[in-house]
């Protein structure tokens, strides 16, 4: 069994975010980028699982990104991955990431496609069932354990106010999140092995993006705190009131 694992280049979340070009780009320059949590955490190390149980007989990765996003390809290599592919496009749009991989996955024929359930910097959540679809198979989200028996996989999926059990026959795309597998950390050996490991550059299919960003705004700066005596209520009440709006 084939199992392909689509990874993301996201910013990490304390590195400082700077605007340009009008506020219509994120400065790279000075940026931290790491695995997309979900990715990397869960669909990455679940399909390794797999692999070192027998279940899967390869594990290839895939990222749509230019060559900036080799470095976090080469860290998910070290994971355990046997091979990775970058799509050599730029692309915030999910229709068209999912168009990329898609086109390349049809040429391989993947038996299980798995993603992180979102990306921590747009939390669009919908490339992996615009994948599914345009590969014709099933696709299954938010899943919290994956089981292979036979050509048969089993999932257990978070739904509002429970969990559900469903059952799928491969091939399949799954998105994954916190419970599907536990984190872990690339060994010395893994490093060293990924170095060599084989990554692919193919270019973009033709494919014309659904949506685009006309702007990024950066949260307000924080206010300075305001203290109150604990014996002035009054003044208390009346901030909580007039300034934070919460009564």
């Amino acid at each position: 069994m084939k199992i392909l694992v689509c990874i993301s280049q996201v910013p990490d979340t304390t590195t400082k975010i700077i605007l340009k070009d009008n506020d219509t780009t994120i400065n790279s320059q000075g940026t931290t980028y790491i695995v997309n949590p979900y990715d990397e955490w869960y669909a990455l190390i679940r399909a390794i699982e797999l692999k070192e149980s027998g279940t899967a007989t390869e594990v290839h990765l895939i990222t749509v990104g230019r060559a900036d996003a080799e470095p976090i390809i080469r860290k998910a290599l070290a994971l355990g991955g046997d091979e990775a592919i970058r799509i050599d496009a730029d692309s915030n749009d999910p229709y068209q990431t999912a168009v990329y991989i898609a086109d390349y996955a049809q040429t391989v024929g993947y038996d299980l496609v798995l993603c992180g359930k979102e990306t921590i910097d747009y939390n669009n959540g919908t490339t992996g069932v615009m994948l599914a679809e345009l590969l014709a198979v099933d696709y299954i989200g938010f899943a919290t354990s994956i089981k292979i028996e036979g050509s048969t996989a089993i999932v257990n999926r978070e739904i509002e106010g429970g969990e559900e059990t469903d059952s799928s026959n491969l091939p399949l795309v799954i998105s994954c999140q916190k419970g599907v597998a536990e984190a872990r950390i690339p060994n010395m050996r893994g490093i060293m092995a990924a170095r060599t490991k084989l990554l692919k550059v193919v270019a973009p299919a033709a494919a014309e993006p659904l949506t685009a960003i006309l702007s990024y705004e950066l949260p307000p700066a924080k206010a300075g705190v305001k203290l109150v005596s604990a014996d002035d209520m009054d003044a208390l009440v009346a901030l909580l009131h007039s300034e934070a709006k919460v009564i």
